[in-house]
């Protein structure tokens, strides 16, 4: 009988399933199928999207959490007490999201839209894009970076402190810098997204995770086989992960469908800053770990948190700020269906370059 133990080898060999492999191809027929069927079943992707509380669709939420359980049962506690020891991720990240990000984000605002598409777009709708931008820009990612870090094999224990140091964050500056940024004072920070996100992404699936990790450890005979039980475990819910992201793909882009096939021009103008941003964010925080010379599994997470956003409060905070239909919820709506093609192909990049970093 083959023994629950497993060799690193082993664990690596394990990392990648068939699922992942192939994730890209399965993202696109994933978009393809979501575009589709938002077009042809408009009436079920209508009461599908209206099923949400605080501007956060319980569906998607159910579904992150799906794809976020699995990461949390590898959060060790007992390895929490270690990561002062290795702040070179924490700074990274702090600064990139806080200090560059946002005014990188208002800079290609200004420069696509006053200066490239000036010719394209007129002034005031400009503006309304460039608005989104911020939004976007100044709303570092909470729960989809558990997703990327559990496919680049990341330190799960570090990203969870990662995370919840920006949401920390997030609640004393994401308004500050909104406000600065947008010229406004009165910036109406929806709270009720803010913390049910953390709630639903964060608390509740770590819960589940700790709570789970103490069963399997309890269930063991003793802490090499109860590491052990953790990892067959994960091994095994790894691909409902990967089909809850799928399924979240086809939603969100059922939700957007007929905006692309209406709009598809004045999408591809949107996206445009946006693909620059989120390839220019990363490029700066991965350099600067590789240049730093951070663990691989500290650095992909790290530069990951930056280059993705908390789509759901951008979106939120632009509907209350200029209506359902502005153009800035469209970019922020533009920013949803823009992430995940760009983050699937930052993660196999950060695969392939893994042998760079240390170990």
């Amino acid at each position: 009988m083959k023994s629950e133990t497993l060799t690193v080898a082993e664990r690596a060999a394990g990392g990648i399933g068939f699922f992942e492999k192939w994730l890209s191809l399965w993202v696109a027929l994933c978009i393809t199928a979501g575009i589709g069927l938002g077009n042809t079943l408009p009436a079920v992707f209508r009461f599908l999207a209206g099923l949400e509380y605080a501007s956060v669709n319980l569906v998607v939420a159910v579904l992150i959490w799906g794809m976020v359980y699995p990461m949390m049962v590898n959060v060790d506690f007992a390895s929490l007490r270690h990561i002062g020891e290795r702040p070179k991720g924490l700074v990274i990240t702090i600064v990139v999201n806080w200090l560059v990000k946002p005014f990188t984000m208002v800079a290609l605002g200004l420069l696509f839209f006053e200066v490239f598409f000036a010719d394209l777009i007129a002034p005031a709708d400009a503006q309304q894009y460039i608005a989104g931008l911020i939004l976007l820009g100044a709303a570092p990612c909470t729960a989809m970076v558990f997703v990327w870090s559990q496919l680049t094999r990341g330190d799960a224990t570090y990203t969870l402190v990662q995370v919840s140091l920006n949401d920390v964050i997030m609640v004393f500056a994401f308004a500050p810098i909104v406000a600065f940024l947008l010229g406004v004072t009165d910036i109406d920070v929806p709270w009720q997204t803010l913390l049910l996100s953390v709630g639903l992404y964060v608390v509740i699936p770590l819960i589940a995770g700790i709570l789970t990790r103490r069963h399997l450890s309890r269930a063991a005979r003793n802490g090499r086989n109860g590491e052990a039980a953790v990892t067959l475990f994960t091994r095994k819910v790894k691909p409902f992960s990967v089909v809850a992201l799928l399924a979240t793909v086809v939603l969100l882009f059922g939700f957007q469908g007929h905006v692309i096939l209406e709009r598809p021009l004045l999408i591809a103008l949107i996206a445009l800053p946006l693909l620059v941003q989120s390839y220019g964010i990363f490029i700066v925080a991965y350099g600067a770990a590789y240049l730093w010379r951070v663990p691989f599994n500290v650095a992909a997470p790290c530069a990951l948190i930056g280059t993705s956003n908390f789509f759901e409060l951008a979106v939120a905070v632009a509907i209350s700020l200029f209506g359902l239909n502005s153009g800035a919820a469209l970019t922020t709506v533009v920013g949803v269906l823009v992430e995940v093609p760009v983050m699937l192909s930052l993660v196999a990049f950060a695969n392939r370059t893994r042998a760079h970093f240390p170990g």
